[in-house]
This record gives C-alpha cells, sequence and structure tokens, in this order.
C-alpha cells in the first residue's frame, strides 16, 4: 500500500517529507519513483510535527506520519495530529501510518479515522502483519475519501494480494479474542522489560508499540564497555535476534520486540551476561 500511495501522488523530483528515525520503506519507495526526501530532524526521538509543517513547500506532494513510529515507539495525540493537518495543504496528500495502533493504551492517541470529516487529503494506513500475526501474508489495508482510493486503485497492481490472504484477513477480523490476549501479552511483556532496562541502567525510549528501543550507553557514568552492534553480535551467537538500528541514525541503540514471557527472559538473561562479561 505505501508502494502504490507513492506511484500514485509521487512524480519525478516531487518532494516526500517524513521525519527522521522514521520507517526506512519511506525512503527507499520515494527514490524507486524517483522522488525527493525532505528528512525533518526528531525531537526527542519522536515526530517535530511543527517543523515537518514548515517544511513543506510548494514542491511537497506526499507526507508521512508514522503514529506509533517504528523503530522508536514514539506516539502522537490527537490534538498534535490535528493542529498538524490544519497547516497541511489540501492538495498535499498525508499518510498517518498507523500499524502499530493496536496496542496502543494512551487515551490522548489519535486515531487516524476521526480526522477523515476535516481533512479528506488524508490516508490511514494500518496492517495485519502486528495485532494479528499474519506478517508473512503480507496483508495490510488503506482508509481515505473515495477521491483518493479511486486514484489510488488505478496504479495498484491486479494481484496484490492472494486469496488465501483475504480469507485470513477476514477470518482474524472475526476473532476479538485473539486479539486480546495478543495485546495483553504485549503489555506484560513491556511492563517486564521496562522494569528490567530499568535494573541494568539502560536508558529506553517509552514506546507503544511491540517494541522497545533500548540505549547502550557510551559516555558518562552509565557507559557500557561495549557497543550496541557487540551487543548484538553477542545475543546473535546464543540464538538470541534483536535488531540493530544504527541505519536509523541511533547507532547505540538496539530495539527489541515483546515476546512470551519465556523468550522475554531468555532475552533479558542473555542481555544481562552479556553486559557483565563486558564490564568484569
Amino acid at each position: 500500500i505505501l508502494d502504490f500511495i507513492v506511484k500514485c501522488f509521487v512524480a519525478q523530483n516531487d518532494e516526500v517529507v517524513f521525519s527522521q528515525h522514521a520507517f526506512a520503506i519511506y525512503g527507499l519507495v520515494t527514490k524507486i519513483q524517483g522522488g525527493l526526501c525532505k528528512v525533518v530532524p526528531a525531537k526527542n526521538y519522536a515526530h517535530d510535527l511543527d517543523a515537518m509543517a514548515a517544511a513543506i513547500s510548494d514542491k511537497t506532494r506526499l507526507v508521512f506520519v508514522t503514529n506509533p513510529n517504528n523503530p522508536t515507539g514514539t506516539w502522537l495525540t490527537q490534538t498534535e495530529v490535528a493542529s498538524f493537518m490544519a497547516k497541511v495543504p489540501s492538495d498535499v496528500v498525508v499518510v498517518l501510518d498507523e500499524a502499530y495502533f493496536e496496542y496502543v493504551n494512551e487515551a490522548d492517541y489519535c486515531n487516524g479515522l476521526t480526522l477523515f470529516a476535516q481533512y479528506p487529503n488524508l490516508v490511514v494506513t494500518r496492517t495485519f502483519s502486528k495485532a494479528y500475526g499474519l506478517a508473512s501474508l503480507r496483508v495490510g489495508y488503506g482508509i481515505s475519501s473515495p477521491e483518493l482510493a479511486d486514484l489510488m486503485n488505478r496504479v495498484r497492481p491486479p494481484f496484490n494480494v492472494n486469496s488465501f490472504a483475504l480469507v485470513a484477513a477476514v477470518a482474524t477480523l472475526n476473532d476479538a479474542d485473539y486479539v486480546a490476549e495478543s495485546k495483553a501479552v504485549n503489555d506484560a511483556g513491556m511492563k517486564y522489560l521496562t522494569q528490567s532496562f530499568d535494573e541494568l541502567g539502560l536508558p529506553f525510549i517509552p514506546s507503544v508499540g511491540n517494541f522497545i528501543s533500548f540505549e547502550i550507553p557510551q559516555q558518562g557514568s552509565a557507559a557500557k564497555l561495549i557497543s550496541a552492534s557487540e551487543v548484538d553480535q553477542k545475543l546473535l551467537a546464543v540464538g538470541v535476534i534483536i535488531r540493530p538500528i544504527a541505519n536509523y541514525e541511533m547507532p547505540n541503540h538496539l530495539r527489541v520486540s515483546i515476546g512470551t514471557q519465556a523468550e522475554n527472559e531468555t532475552f533479558i538473561n542473555a542481555l544481562t551476561k552479556t553486559l557483565v562479561d563486558a564490564n568484569s
């Protein structure tokens, strides 16, 4: 969906605005289409919506806003997004990427569907890859005004989603208990991991997704005698897979997905041993 949104609205040398530390796919699909990436510096690892609005020019055709953001897990409130939308010209399409919205507990979180009536230039994208557990089927959806949907449908590949994926997606929509259980496991895992990071003296970015990014400090009193990339390799050697995010301009951070309690404990035990060994 993100790919054919760009194909629909972006031509050679058109600008696409998005935040630093945002999902890497935005830049990739923009460059493939011949567009120009306008990356706005983040503010405390989160979107700086005022700066993003100011970055829009007469060459801008598309803006990506990620809520919650991957890989930082930061989120935007209803007031923040509504204020931002009011500043965006009506001929600029805003994509509000809500891939992780099922996990969010915050009462002030912005549900993009509440903004359609006022902003017909808005597209909300969601996925079945996260809370619904269908990542391998590559199925998601976009919600927009009929006018934008008609334009996007013209560039949509005719067989972009297979029949099995569609059947599975419909089935999950009728299985609210599974989604609720998935969210409960995530909530418990997030609490366990954040408490563990505090005990280990590892700073982390508060997250509302199904992952959390934590820092391996290299300076100050909390500095570790091992780098984030070295921690990643040590964990990989014992079968624990997490995500280095140096390519997001966060070389001292690592991102870990929330798993089952057993998986979370395996990760924390391996991380603890790695840090103890490095500092002994």
